[in-house]
């Protein structure tokens, strides 16, 4: 496929592509949480980040990319990263008054964030009426798979504000989104846009950590450095080059409907890694999803 190419379907590759990177995101929260016993969430963040842009941008020297000419994306770059870094803020402040449960039902509402605004971004990616009743249905399958959280405690009576920076940080990254497809980065090489991402969130989140007083209590031992590591590598580098390379080729509307397989994915490793329990409504959960993205994807 060359750099311009563009599809009006997703082919298998894409298929497989986009579902390796939900599984992959959906592992991240696993990793996420076993190094956040060590390192503090707006510091292991903003480690992340600019441990991936460091990787993308020593891949970039490797393939001679060039990541620095003039092309009229410094815009929307600066834009990409603080929405980023805005997003992850308001997860991790909300996730101080709401439940996570609650947290992950409300950030899954960006695909329908995507399919509300990419009409006006792209025209020839309109969803259809059984389109969208199919992006509902994943949805709804989401919802059930995770309703058996959503009455645990919370962190006290200020569980509204948890929620309200829920829905905010999916209408973030919905517009994170709509401003890659929107902008001169949708023509840009992945890495450089992944590279603004990285290298502007990481500062503002650096400086959030800063600004919240967060340290380390002590030097993170092998529990936390590996997972941190694999976020780094393989969710923040790897994962999301891939992810950026998608939009560029495929619709953002149907990469976007996937993305609902993320906290299924996530629960999964609770499953077999924390030994969370498995119910039955990971099973209808998935096959909701399953459901949802065939009639998001029909001809």
């Amino acid at each position: 496929m060359s750099p311009t190419d563009r599809r009006a379907r997703l082919d298998g590759r894409a298929v497989v592509l986009v579902v390796v990177c939900c599984a992959l995101w959906g592992l991240n929260q696993v990793a996420t949480k076993l190094a956040l016993a060590e390192i503090p969430p707006l510091m292991q963040a903003a480690m992340r980040s600019a441990g991936a842009a460091l990787l993308v941008a020593a891949w970039a020297r490797w393939r001679g990319i060039r990541l620095f000419e003039h092309d009229g994306t410094a815009c929307a770059g600066l834009a990409m990263g603080l929405l980023f870094a805005l997003e992850f803020g308001c997860i991790f402040i909300g996730l101080q008054h709401t439940a996570a449960s609650r947290m992950v039902v409300f950030i899954y509402l960006a695909p329908f964030v995507v399919a509300l605004g990419m009409p006006f971004v792209a025209h020839d990616e309109r969803l259809r009426p059984a389109q969208l009743a199919g992006l509902a249905a994943a949805f709804a399958g989401v919802v059930w798979a995770f309703a058996e959280g959503l009455h645990a405690p919370t962190a006290g009576s200020r569980k509204w504000l948890g929620d309200a920076l829920g829905v905010a940080a999916a209408v973030i990254w919905g517009l994170t989104t709509l401003t890659l497809r929107g902008s001169r980065l949708a023509s840009a090489a992945p890495e450089k846009t992944l590279l603004w991402q990285l290298a502007v969130s990481a500062l503002a989140l650096a400086a959030a950590s800063w600004a919240g007083g967060e340290t380390l209590v002590a030097v993170p031992g092998p529990g936390a450095l590996w997972p941190l590591a694999f976020q780094i590598v393989v969710v923040t580098f790897a994962s999301y080059l891939v992810w950026f390379w998608l939009l560029r080729h495929y619709p953002a509307t149907r990469l976007s409907a996937f993305t609902l397989l993320t906290p299924v994915f996530g629960l999964l490793a609770g499953v077999l890694i924390l030994g969370e329990p498995a119910t039955a409504r990971l099973l209808v959960a998935l096959a909701a999803v399953c459901a949802g993205i065939a009639l998001v994807n029909r001809a």
